[in-house]
């Protein structure tokens, strides 16, 4: 018999901040990170590490108040956001990095400059 376990992923305190109007304080962010433990969320995003010195903090404050769900930065397949990125969870009980990189044809040709090869080589 196979072990199916749906692990759920929120991205609140992340993606949510893309909304417009829909900005929170570091303060505002724990309470909510603790309502989404609360809640038995798996995985937390708590933010994008390497985007500004406030979400690095929150992200670590975060990682020191939750206790039972994994805390996860988001980060590009970038040295520097990954190692800001691991600094950031690094003081969370269970801690995960999300990398990503951008595959839409214009990012990758324009923002990027890379053809979909260089793309799928760094990636992998």
């Amino acid at each position: 018999m196979k072990n199916n376990k749906i692990i759920i992923f929120d991205t609140t305190l992340r993606d949510g901040e893309q909304s417009p109007g829909a900005s929170m304080n570091t303060e505002e962010k724990i309470q909510i990170a603790l309502q989404l433990q609360k809640l038995g969320v798996d995985v937390i995003e708590a933010g994008f590490a390497a985007a500004s010195p406030g979400d690095f903090d929150a992200i670590s404050r975060i990682a020191e108040a939750v206790t039972k769900s994994r805390i996860c930065s988001l980060a590009r397949a970038l040295e520097k956001d990954i190692k800001a990125a691991g600094e950031a969870v690094s003081k969370a009980k269970m801690n995960r990095i999300h990398t990503f990189i951008a595959t839409s044809p214009i990012h990758m040709e324009y923002k990027l400059k890379m053809t979909p090869d260089q793309v799928i080589k760094k990636s992998g």
